[in-house]
């Protein structure tokens, strides 16, 4: 059962206070890494931020959409994740500066998705060498945007990528309660809020805002990480649930004791081998490039 409504969150309802709640999260990322390149670009209409080698010919692509709930983030709060994925991976990536909420809401971000992606398209890079990841509220957007590709009858990518994505944002997991305390990044109060500024008066269990509730049908292999002690736990199983309904490749793993985007805490184990997991991935199926 989904946890709307609610009493009242904790979190200040103030967007400002709000976003500067997802700043304090981002900064525990740490550093980008040193050897990675990051410059200014753009794909079709959608603003971005080129991470790794930036080359004229068409050349496999991760397609990246960073988290903050819908209402936070921007390419340059995520250098450290995306940074990491392309130089574990040599794959390079574009990070999509997507619109976000309140001042542009639901289903905007996934609009300026589809709409990136059809720019990487009209530079002739083959979608099967293109890779959709992201992280929370990114990691959801893979998928919505993956759901639009179909839908709109374009070529499919190579595979989706999320880090503990959020995915469900009717907060219906029992992890959501479950892992309460566990999660020491974040809570229910804050995602019901970001949630509500993202979302307006749409319903929360549609597919494009929850791809939890979509139809996998004809997508492809799909990647999904997440730590035993988060609150969005639930969501990676969901999204690994949906996967096997629909007969798609998948990988779920969920790593324990470890928390949210635990990929960013570079001294442990658990983090090395989990980029080594997605970096493999990300090799392995955006491998079909053009001649």
């Amino acid at each position: 059962m989904a946890l709307w409504p609610h009493s009242q969150p904790k979190v200040p309802a103030g967007i400002d206070a709000l976003r500067a709640r997802y700043d304090a999260l981002f900064a525990r990322f740490g550093a980008a890494p040193a050897a990675v390149d990051f410059s200014p670009g753009q794909l079709g209409p959608i603003p971005g931020e080129w991470v790794g080698a930036v080359t004229p010919e068409p050349v496999r692509t991760i397609l990246y959409f960073h988290g903050g709930g819908f209402v936070a983030g921007t390419p340059e709060s995520h250098r450290p994740v995306i940074g990491r994925l392309v130089e574990a991976s040599g794959v390079r990536g574009f990070s999509v500066r997507y619109r976000l909420a309140p001042e542009c809401f639901f289903p905007a971000a996934v609009r300026d998705g589809i709409d990136a992606y059809r720019g990487l398209l009209a530079k002739h890079v083959p979608a099967s060498s293109i890779i959709l990841a992201g992280d929370e509220a990114g990691g959801g957007l893979a998928f919505a945007v993956t759901l639009a590709v179909r839908n709109a009858g374009l070529d499919m990518p190579g595979g989706v990528v999320g880090l503990s994505p959020w995915a469900d944002l009717s907060l219906s997991g029992p992890s959501m309660l479950h892992n309460r305390k566990a999660d020491t990044v974040l809570d229910w109060d804050l995602l019901f809020l970001s949630a509500r500024y993202y979302l307006r008066k749409s319903n929360p269990c549609d597919a494009y805002a929850s791809p939890a509730y979509a139809a996998f049908t004809t997508f492809p292999p799909v990647m999904v990480h997440a730590g035993a002690h988060e609150i969005l736990r639930d969501d990676a199983s969901k999204l690994g649930d949906r996967c096997a309904e629909a007969g798609v490749p998948v990988s779920v793993e969920i790593y324990d004791g470890m928390g949210h985007l635990f990929q960013m805490e570079q001294g442990r184990n658990e983090a090395k081998v989990s980029l080594s997991r997605l970096a493999q991935f990300i090799r392995a199926k955006s491998a079909m490039m053009a001649a």
